[in-house]
C-alpha cells in the first residue's frame, strides 16, 4: 500500500491504482539507483585486470605478535632500496625519446618486466624486500598535476604491467612490500592512488603507506613483522607530527612486536647529502625532520628505519641495536630524472633481524644507473665510501661505518678512543 502526505500532514490511502503505478515507479526507481552504484562501482576499479599469470592476490596475515626482547622463529633477511619508478605514460615525448635510446644506445627493452628484471641480484637472499613505488600506476585520461610551464613539478604514472613486474623481479619466496606514502603516489590524482594500490595488491605486493595502520607481513617462519610507510602531507600517515608518528608505530608495535619504518621526507638533490637535526626545505615546504622522526620511530619501539626521498645516499646511523639509513637514494628510476653524480649512485641495504628491536648485522649493495632506467651494481663501490663519510660527519658518535665489502659498523665514541693505550 502506497501512502501520501496531504497537505493536512496526516496520513490518506491513494486510489488503488494509482497507488499500484506508483509503487511500481518507486521500485524502478530504486532498480536505477542500485544500477548506478553498481556502475559508480565498476568505474572505481582499475582500468585493467593482471594477466591470469599473476600471483593470487594477498590473503590477510595470521597475527602472530612477538613480545618485546623476543626472538624470531628465524633470523629475517630485509633488504631495501630507494626511489623505483618503471616509466611514465603522463609524458609521451619523453616517452618516446627514452623509448628510442633506450634500444638503439642500450639494446634495452623499456618494459617493465625487462627494466625492473635488473632489481633481481641485488635482492638475493632477502625474504622481505621494501621499495619506494615512485609514481602512480595505471593508464587512460589522468588530471594534470603540473603546470605547462613549470621546471621543477614532475608526474610520473607507469604502465599497468608495473605491477606484475615488480612482483615477479623477486624470487618467489620474498614477500614484496610497496611503499606509497610519497609525492608522486598522487601523480593521476586520488583516483589514480587507489587503482595503484589496487593493482599491487591484485599482483601480490603488500602496499604500506595508504594509512596510519601499519602493514602485517607473514613470514614463512610462522613470524608476523609489520612496516608502515610515512611522508610529508596529510592524505598519509604525516612525518611531521612527530606524536602521531610515536603513537601510530606504538601501536604496531604493540600489535606486532617486530616494525618497519620506511620514511620519505627531507630535501632534494646534490645539496641534500647531509643529515642534520632541523626541519629541511624544499621548494618553500617542509619536508620534515629526519632525525627526529627516527627518534620518535625509535622511542616508540621501530626496529629498523629507511629512509628515501632526497635523491642521493645519505648517512646511516646505529640507535643501540636498532638502525636508521636516512636515504638509500635513486634505486631504479626510468622517467625524467637528473641522474648526476651524486643521484646517479643508490644501495640496496640487506639487515639481518634476529630478534625485537635487534639488528644482528647489516650491508650495502652498491649501485650506479648509467642512464635513466638502466641499472648497474656499481664495481667502484662509491657508495660505502659516500654512506661511511657523511655518517662520520653527521653522527660522529653513533653513525656507521662502512668497510670495503659494505658491511656496516660501529664506531668508537671518542670518549672510548680517548681512553684507548696510545
Amino acid at each position: 500500500m502506497c501512502l501520501s502526505l496531504h497537505p493536512s500532514t496526516r496520513w490518506r490511502r491513494r486510489p488503488p491504482c494509482r497507488a499500484i503505478v506508483i509503487c511500481l515507479l518507486c521500485l524502478v526507481g530504486l532498480a536505477g539507483g542500485a544500477g548506478a552504484q553498481t556502475r559508480r562501482r565498476r568505474l572505481d576499479k582499475p582500468a585493467r585486470k593482471p594477466a591470469r599469470s599473476a600471483p593470487a592476490p594477498l590473503q590477510r596475515a595470521p597475527e602472530v605478535p612477538q613480545p618485546v626482547g623476543s626472538a624470531l622463529a628465524a633470523p629475517l633477511r630485509v633488504c631495501a632500496g630507494g626511489d623505483v619508478t618503471l616509466g611514465t605514460n603522463l609524458d609521451l615525448a619523453w616517452e618516446r625519446a627514452a623509448d628510442d635510446s633506450m634500444r638503439r644506445v642500450y639494446g634495452l627493452s623499456p618494459a617493465p618486466d625487462s627494466l625492473a628484471r635488473q632489481l633481481s641480484p641485488l635482492f638475493a637472499g632477502a625474504d622481505l624486500a621494501l621499495i619506494n613505488v615512485e609514481g602512480a600506476i595505471g593508464d587512460g585520461p589522468a588530471p594534470r598535476k603540473c603546470k605547462r610551464s613549470s621546471h621543477s613539478c614532475f608526474a610520473f604514472r607507469q604502465p599497468t604491467s608495473t605491477a606484475e613486474a615488480l612482483r615477479r623481479a623477486f624470487d618467489s619466496t620474498t614477500q614484496v612490500v610497496g611503499n606509497v606514502a610519497n609525492n608522486h603516489s598522487h601523480d593521476a590524482g586520488g583516483e589514480g592512488r587507489e587503482t595503484t594500490i589496487a593493482l599491487l595488491e591484485q599482483a601480490g605486493v603488500h602496499v604500506t603507506g595508504v594509512d596510519t595502520l601499519a602493514t602485517p607481513v607473514a613470514l614463512p617462519s610462522g613470524d608476523t613483522v609489520a612496516v608502515l610507510g610515512f611522508y610529508t602531507d596529510a592524505s598519509t600517515p604525516d612525518a611531521r607530527d612527530l606524536a602521531a608518528v610515536h603513537r601510530y608505530v606504538s601501536r604496531a608495535v604493540d600489535r606486532w612486536g617486530t616494525v618497519i619504518v620506511t620514511m620519505h621526507l627531507g630535501a632534494e638533490g646534490p645539496t641534500a647529502q647531509r643529515t642534520r637535526n632541523a626541519n629541511e626545505i624544499f621548494l618553500k615546504e617542509s619536508r620534515g625532520n629526519p632525525v627526529a622522526f627516527a627518534d620518535a620511530a625509535f622511542n616508540a619501539g621501530a626496529t629498523l628505519v629507511i629512509g628515501h626521498g632526497p635523491h642521493v645516499l645519505r648517512a646511516g646511523e646505529w640507535h643501540g641495536d636498532r638502525l636508521v639509513l636516512y636515504s638509500l637514494g635513486n634505486l631504479l628510476t626510468y622517467g625524467p630524472f637528473k641522474l648526476h653524480d651524486p643521484t646517479d649512485r643508490g644501495a640496496v641495504a640487506c639487515a639481518t633481524i634476529d630478534s625485537v628491536r635487534h639488528v644482528a648485522s647489516a650491508e650495502l649493495r652498491a649501485t650506479k644507473q648509467i642512464w635513466t632506467g638502466v641499472l648497474q651494481p656499481d664495481s667502484t663501490a662509491r657508495a660505502f665510501r659516500l654512506v661511511d663519510s657523511l655518517s662520520a660527519l653527521d653522527f660522529p658518535e653513533t653513525g656507521v661505518t662502512v668497510d670495503s665489502t659494505g658491511a656496516l659498523g660501529r664506531r668508537i665514541p671518542r670518549s672510548a678512543a680517548d681512553r684507548t693505550p696510545r
